[in-house]
């Protein structure tokens, strides 16, 4: 779906920042799926949950970013 980067705020606060792959990011459908995703995920909270610090869905690169959780690779 995109990439995911571990960056910092302007704060200091490391995030993790999801950004849509472009040939997703053209596709309307797809567009309005991320939307209900960060709307979704802004609802969320909890200990086992990382907040979104902020998004953008209708940027031309759509993202989403969140609280960065240290955690072994998936891969």
């Amino acid at each position: 779906m995109g990439v995911v980067c571990r960056a910092r705020s302007l704060s200091g606060r490391q995030v993790a920042v999801k950004v849509i792959r472009p040939e997703l990011a053209q596709d309307a459908g797809f567009r309005d799926r991320f939307r209900r995703e960060v709307a979704a995920a802004r609802q969320v909270s909890g200990a086992f949950t990382a907040p979104v610090v902020d998004a953008d869905a209708d940027a031309s690169m759509p993202w989403l970013a969140t609280l960065y959780v240290p955690g072994r690779s998936l891969a």
